[in-house]
């Protein structure tokens, strides 16, 4: 069955070497004719040419995250559309999108991983021609919808997928290299994005996608490994679905209208009260199945809810900084907006080149210390620029945005492989969706409610409350004094926010920080 100088090394090498080998040379049939090391040599050469497909659909959907939103004046001038209206383009695809990760995520481990992978290229790609084509508002909304689903698809799969193919000593590493690739994306969307709108036009952010999709999908399917359910595999929980998807539409939604429209609009008040009514009936139905979209036991386990509670922290507090440290810039210190981006570039630079770091010291040293470090460096980072808006030094305020950046450097590759290490490999694509959608509602709600908290005590304190509750309408009504104030509050109550994901990450389960993240061995072949 294999060669002598393959049985020559099994007999001669050590038990954990020799289950190594075995597997490999077991879940790579045309590969037995080569020797152990080489079939090792070759394994690890697939898992790093893996992780580069997976990267190809993770940088799409991320890019997509931030590119648009340069482009929505233009939109809206070519439209004739409200701002109110133009909006819906960038709050449909992240709230979709939040949507849609658990439940691909579910569905990706019944039906296969690398399935789903593939199908997501496909609908991004369709999604993406139908935005550049779009004839109205409406219509290039509703293809943002669909866009949002198909980068729910790569995003919920490309965590899992990771898990899957690395083994624990290369796991963190891999993972940072992700959450930088990821980052990086993020960062150079607004820039891409104008480079696009000002020498070809709007269209082009939808466009670009189409060709690198196309290559992107053509590669997960020779590259991506092959999954092979069990024959008894679990039934598609349609109840658990629907009414998921009901509750966090309900509660994304009216958190969003409650920034234009106030706490007390019937609208929100409804769209809320929808949200909470159904997550209740969605945990008793999920108890009550056989088979559920999300095991909500998963969440006995400790490691889980921390890693998932601490993504969502972390997230909150960066992105509610990134979305009023702009107006802060421009309106209080009159910068302009390329200058105001030049100094927003840190925070993703210091995330891009630290977080490799972080996942090989992860590999290394464990979780714990590393996401309690970047907890920490998320608080100091928020902390000082509480100091900054007084002192006002460039300096001091690169420094801020630099330490920013890398406390998320630390925090994200150490917080998903002890997260995904801790789950069950027949659950990892939903814990990788649930991971990924926790990071989408901090976003999503730490710039809602931060940008709510900051009017509202800006205009307490300028003793003037007006009609307009979104932040960025209500500017023009703010003194400077009242500007600062408002953003002093929003600052404090993100340095907390940091400290509670610190606190979390301080009660993390000591034996995480010393036991190696299990490799997660199932049968796969080739594509």
């Amino acid at each position: 069955m294999f060669t002598a100088p393959a049985c020559d090394a099994l007999r001669n090498a050590q038990p954990a070497e020799t289950s190594r080998a075995m597997n490999h040379l077991l879940t790579f049939p045309h590969h037995r004719h080569r020797t152990v090391g080489e079939g090792l040599i070759a394994r690890q050469r697939w898992q790093w040419t893996v992780l580069g497909v997976v990267l190809i659909g993770a940088t799409m959907s991320a890019l997509d995250i931030s590119i648009v939103n340069i482009a929505l004046p233009t939109i809206k001038d070519e439209f004739d559309v409200r701002l109110s209206v133009v909006e819906w383009v960038s709050i449909a695809y992240m709230i979709v999108l939040a949507i849609s990760l658990p439940i691909v995520g579910r569905l990706a481990d019944i039906y296969g991983r690398s399935l789903l992978y593939n199908i997501g290229f496909g609908i991004f790609v369709v999604g993406s021609a139908l935005c550049g084509l779009a004839p109205d508002a409406v219509f290039l909304i509703i293809a943002r919808a669909l866009q949002a689903i198909g980068a729910g698809l790569l995003q919920a799969n490309s965590v899992a997928l990771i898990t899957q193919v690395f083994r624990s000593k290369q796991l963190g590493r891999a993972l940072g290299i992700q959450a930088a690739t990821q980052a990086t994306a993020m960062a150079l969307g607004p820039f891409i994005g104008a480079v696009l709108v000002a020498w070809v036009g709007w269209r082009a952010i939808f466009y670009v996608n189409v060709p690198i999709g196309i290559v992107g999908g053509l590669a997960a399917h020779f590259v991506l490994p092959r999954y092979h359910p069990s024959a008894g595999r679990a039934k598609i929980d349609y109840p658990g679905i629907v009414l998921f998807t009901v509750a966090l539409m309900g509660l994304s939604v009216g958190v969003n209208r409650a920034e234009t429209e106030g706490w007390y609009s019937l609208a929100v008040l409804a769209e809320l009260t929808l949200g909470l009514v159904c997550l209740g009936l969605f945990a008793i139905a999920e108890h009550r199945t056989k088979s559920p979209m999300i095991d909500l036991g998963l969440f006995h386990h400790y490691r889980l809810v921390v890693g998932n509670v601490t993504a969502f922290l972390a997230y909150y507090a960066l992105f509610a900084v990134l979305f009023l440290l702009p107006f802060y810039f421009e309106q209080v210190l009159g910068y302009s907006t390329l200058l105001s981006g030049v100094l927003l570039m840190p925070v993703p630079a210091s995330m891009a080149v630290l977080a490799p770091f972080a996942g090989a010291a992860c590999d290394r040293f464990g979780a714990r210390n590393l996401t309690l470090a970047g907890s920490l460096m998320l608080m100091t980072g928020t902390a000082m620029l509480i100091v900054t808006s007084t002192v006002r030094h460039p300096a001091l305020l690169i420094a801020a945005m630099v330490i920013l950046g890398a406390g998320l450097g630390l925090f994200t590759p150490a917080n998903n492989r002890a997260t995904m290490a801790a789950t069950p490999r027949d659950k990892l694509g939903v814990m990788g969706g649930l991971l990924n959608m926790m990071r989408s509602l901090g976003l999503i709600f730490g710039i809602d409610i931060s940008g709510m908290l900051f009017i509202t005590i800006a205009q307490l304190e300028a003793g003037t409350m007006t009609t307009h509750h979104n932040a960025s309408r209500a500017l023009a009504f703010l003194s400077k004094p009242a500007f600062m104030d408002g953003l002093h509050g929003v600052m404090i109550s993100l340095v907390a926010v940091a400290s509670l994901a610190a606190v979390f990450s301080w009660f993390r389960r000591p034996e995480e920080a010393s036991k190696p993240a299990p490799a997660h061995h199932e049968p796969i072949e080739l594509m």
